[in-house]
């Protein structure tokens, strides 16, 4: 019983000191009263509409905002309480589903700091974090992590690949207080690793030495020529030689077309220029490696992961082909929260492919009573025109009352 106790107490200390900074699941037509639509000139920003999209699990639990008009870009963003990720974990999860199989936008958030003006947002809005998928064409299938660091926007080092389905995935960001970091995807670990050795945040802790320079009878080469080596006496045979086959035509005529000549043809016997043999180098001493120094610009940076406030969350982004459905947006310090955040994540997805296939399924069969009728009409006219080639055709003559 006093273990039970203590486990409550536990897990009633842990609710108290964990936080949910945003939580939006687009429930009701009320996201438009809290999300704010950019006005920044010179762009055409395509709206957002509340939707399930074509195919889903459950039209009402599964309505998030879509993007709904082609070759736009779309600038929509929310503030809520700023937060200071110090000595906290940082929590960032949304899902995304490219229904209309995406070929070129992104499907990314970005987090701000109190500076953002919802009104004025548009690409170049300093960010504190970007994270999410980003597809255009086969080559560009990534997820982007990038990080502003006294003012420089940072992009991870390493290739994350996002999904390219048309169907809803869970995109999750996790900074913790150790500066470490982990990215998910449908709540399964994809990458992780330390903030200082995946993005360029700090300078290097080592550089090369510029004193130091290659020694002059550093000799690197792994073989030689061999000294002893000689060409062969009958090495040397042209590249080109007289077709020795060719015979002169019989109609030529030297004073005309001048002297004949023979076509040349490859010699069967060239060998290409001579070189001598490569035996290995006794001088050799290896590749010389520059050596390194401590790097004196470099100083440990031991709160890496810390944002000194966060309070904004927005959508900025160019699709060239509308149709994506964001939902699901969060943004806390509780790592288990997020996970039980998806757990229905699953029973959609297997809901969403059962709809399309049902829907593929009629797509089809709509075309082929399409192409049936079709088939049909054509049989129709054919039989009307051969009707009309029986008619007897009558001579005017008989019939001119005139």
């Amino acid at each position: 019983m006093k273990y039970f106790t203590v486990l409550v107490i536990i897990a009633y200390l842990y609710a108290v000191h964990a936080s949910v900074y945003l939580e939006e699941k687009f429930n009701d037509d009320s996201w438009e009263k809290n999300w704010i639509y950019s006005k920044h000139p010179g762009k055409e920003f395509g709206k957002f509409v509340r939707t399930a999209g074509k195919f889903f699990n459950n039209e009402e639990a599964d309505k998030g905002i879509q993007t709904s008009e082609d070759a736009r870009f779309y600038a929509l963003s929310r503030k809520f309480k700023p937060f200071s990720t110090e000595g906290k974990d940082l929590v960032i999860q949304f899902t995304v589903k490219h229904e209309q199989n995406i070929d070129c936008g992104g499907g990314y958030v970005k987090v701000f700091d109190c500076s953002l003006n919802p009104e004025e947002m548009h690409g170049d809005s300093p960010y504190r974090i970007m994270f999410g998928p980003d597809i255009c064409g086969p080559g560009t299938k990534k997820v982007h992590v990038i990080l502003n660091y006294k003012d420089k926007n940072v992009l991870i080092n390493k290739d994350i690949r996002c999904k390219d389905d048309v169907y809803t995935h869970a995109y999750t960001l996790i900074i913790r207080p150790d500066n470490t970091y982990e990215v998910q995807i449908d709540g399964e670990k994809v990458e992780s690793g330390e903030l200082e050795a995946d993005w360029d945040l700090l300078p290097p802790k080592k550089i090369k030495d510029p004193e130091a320079k290659k020694p002059e009878d550093w000799d690197d080469r792994a073989t030689i020529p061999d000294p002893d080596d000689t060409k062969p006496e009958d090495w040397d045979k042209p590249e080109h030689i007289p077709d020795p086959d060719a015979t002169k035509p019989d109609d030529w005529d030297d004073e005309m077309d001048g002297e004949w000549e023979p076509p040349m043809i490859d010699n069967p016997e060239f060998k290409g220029e001579w070189k001598p043999k490569q035996i290995d180098n006794p001088a050799y001493k290896g590749a010389w490696v520059h050596p390194e120094i401590d790097n004196p610009e470099y100083s440990p940076e031991p709160e890496l992961y810390k944002q000194k406030e966060i309070c904004g969350l927005g959508f900025d982004l160019w699709q060239v082909k509308s149709g994506t459905i964001f939902d699901n947006v969060l943004i806390t310090d509780d790592v288990e929260y997020a996970k039980n955040a998806l757990a229905g994540l699953k029973e959609t997805q297997e809901g969403e492919k059962k709809a399309k296939e049902e829907q593929d399924k009629a797509e089809i069969e709509a075309a082929n009573e399409d192409d049936k009728k079709d088939d049909e009409d054509d049989d129709d006219e054919d039989d009307d025109d051969a009707n009309e080639e029986k008619v007897p055709q009558v001579d005017e003559s008989e019939h001119d009352e005139l």
